[in-house]
């Protein structure tokens, strides 16, 4: 059934209709899940009329319509891709057997705590935006925003649903945790430490869009692979819906650089004062937030040496991205992997059995894509004719997670002493003047076709629309 039923409730392509205790349970949480929207979705919004995508079907020919739509009344659902007959597991020690369409008993504390923990980062990273709004620098941008928050909700739907109806009352009692914890929170903050981190500025908002809603398809990737079918399928969808998010990063990056370089060469100058004199961001600051963005976001992978990975792996719970399309054994006992740790103050590689390294091995995933982003960001600067390179830092730099934690590395590489950390800090990670500098810049720009002076327009708009279409009305 690929066709979603809106005459529902709780709009759905799950039959949601068929069984009752199920539908009451999830009627019951909608109204939480409201009122978290009403709290910490986007900041005083709620009246405004957005042209957002809803999704009508999971075929991915035309699976989504647009139109202006109030947020609180957007039509969060239930969607899963629909099912593969005969779908076999292709990985792990259950190789070769029928895909699970219910949890197994001795899988189910593991299932649950991978549904939890990627649930907890969606209504997370709205949490983090909340604010974003107040600053946007077009109607288009602030758009796509809203489009990025209403699809992070129904993704948090997508987790509840499964612990709704696959893990009785310990699964609602998760589905209602998950609307009470608070990112950045003191007491009660999100699981994953990057999603307790604020998104202060606009510049942070495409960065994290870019880098860290692409650990989220890296993540999504691994869990489409699940034994647990009803996981892969819902994954799936989440999958087509992800894309944009990515999409919006790495555009409005951009159009950052692109903005920057024309006043660079219109200013006939590199210095950065004078650059930023002009009320452009510097191409050094943007190269400080990709250090920092991306090493953060290259911790939520994990240790580099994991028994849980392990474990996920050859009971069937996670895959490896694109699992179907590698050309090993898929059950990997007899197979190793490099990873890196200090030793005698320097970088060494070292092997180890490839299933405790699954993390390294989807991290080095995620690193040969986000790679492929950066580039076509200097496409852009040596079109300007500019000879400034952007890059990813080494990923031994400003770790906080495994056997690199804490380590001093420079973002070439070279591991350094404290003193050298000490000095040099600002100069790799945004410093409090560049935050406050990039803030400073942040202010919201409401009329059609209007943009701030910091970021150049889009080369199109959104759905085929004129890029001075209205895409926000504010009522």
């Amino acid at each position: 059934m690929s066709t979603i039923d809106y005459q529902e409730k709780i709009p759905n392509n799950v039959n949601l209709g068929e069984d009752r205790t199920l539908k009451r349970a999830l009627e019951n949480w909608q109204p939480n899940y409201l009122n978290w929207w009403q709290d910490m979705g986007p900041d005083g919004s709620h009246g405004f009329d957005v042209y957002l995508r809803t999704a009508v079907s999971v075929d991915p020919q035309g699976w989504a319509q647009f139109g202006h739509v109030k947020m609180p009344d957007y039509r969060w659902g239930i969607f899963l891709n629909p099912a593969e007959q005969e779908r076999k597991i292709h990985f792990g020690d259950h190789k070769g057997e029928a895909a699970w369409q219910e949890v197994p008993g001795e899988y189910r504390a593991n299932l649950r705590r991978i549904i939890v923990t990627q649930g907890d980062t969606e209504p997370a990273s709205v949490e983090q935006q909340r604010h974003l709004g107040l600053t946007a620098p077009s109607q288009y941008d602030l758009r796509n925003l809203f489009q990025v928050n209403v699809e992070e909700g129904r993704h948090l739907w997508a987790m509840v649903y499964l612990l709704h109806k696959y893990f009785g009352r310990d699964g609602r009692e998760e589905g209602e945790a998950l609307l009470e914890r608070r990112s950045g929170q003191q007491d009660n903050p999100r699981i994953l430490q990057a999603f307790n981190e604020p998104t202060p500025d606009w510049l942070s908002f495409y960065m994290f869009t870019y880098f860290t809603d692409r650990d989220g398809k890296f993540q999504l990737c691994a869990l489409a692979e699940s034994s647990f079918d009803p996981l892969a399928r819902t994954t799936k969808f989440m999958l087509t819906e992800e894309a944009h998010h990515m999409f919006v990063g790495e555009s409005g990056v951009s159009r950052v650089i692109q903005r920057t370089c024309q006043v660079m060469n219109d200013l006939k100058t590199d210095d950065p004062a004078k650059i930023r004199a002009a009320g452009v961001i510097d191409l050094q600051t943007i190269q400080r937030y990709i250090n920092f963005h991306f090493s953060v976001t290259i911790d939520l992978f994990g240790a580099d040496e994991s028994s849980n990975a392990a474990t996920f792996y050859t009971t069937g719970l996670k895959g490896r991205y694109e699992e179907g399309k590698r050309t090993d054994d898929h059950v990997l006992k007899n197979d190793s992997y490099k990873v890196l740790e200090v030793r005698n103050g320097q970088l060494v590689e070292k092997e180890v059995p490839m299933l405790n390294a699954l993390n390294e091995v989807l991290r080095d995933d995620y690193i040969k894509d986000s790679i492929g982003g950066v580039e076509r960001w200097n496409k852009v600067i040596e079109k300007a004719g500019i000879p400034f390179r952007l890059s990813v830092p080494h990923k031994a730099f400003h770790r906080n997670i495994g056997s690199l934690s804490g380590a001093r590395v420079s973002p070439q590489g070279q591991v350094v002493s404290q003193a050298e950390w000490d000095a040099n800090v600002d100069k790799w990670l945004p410093s409090v003047g560049d935050r406050q500098f990039v803030a400073s810049l942040m202010g919201r720009v409401t009329d059609a076709g209007k943009f701030a002076n910091w970021i150049a327009p889009p080369v199109m708009g959104i759905n085929r629309q004129p890029v001075d279409f209205e895409y926000v009305r504010f009522n």
